[in-house]
């Protein structure tokens, strides 16, 4: 009986330090929340409210597939670098792009 004790003992320290490394190392979930609000403020003149596009502009629909089979580093570099009429966002921290391409990725249809 002692043993199975220091047995059970040893597997719910050994689950508890793996759970809190797991936990630890897990990248950061996106703010997506957080982008959207960036989104009204910065993307939404040209992108639409509901980012479907403005055709008078010839901006994109960011929730069609065109759009959504690009990377997320290529999404991340257009945002942060601009890609024809658009202009780059340097102002944007690395955490916000990732959090925008987030956002772009929650549009998919």
């Amino acid at each position: 009986m002692k043993m199975k004790m220091q047995n059970l003992r040893a597997a719910t320290l050994a689950t508890a330090v793996l759970a809190g490394s797991c936990l630890l190392s897990s990248p950061a979930k996106a703010d997506v929340a957080a982008a959207e609000a960036t989104y009204k403020a910065k993307c939404a003149g040209c992108h639409s409210a509901d980012a479907k596009g403005k055709e008078a502009m010839k901006t994109r629909d960011l929730s069609s597939a065109d759009v959504q089979k690009q990377s997320d580093a290529d999404l991340s570099g257009i945002i942060a670098n601009g890609k024809g009429k658009m202009p780059p966002y340097k102002t944007m921290t690395p955490d916000q792009v990732k959090d925008m391409v987030a956002y772009i990725r929650s549009l998919k249809k």
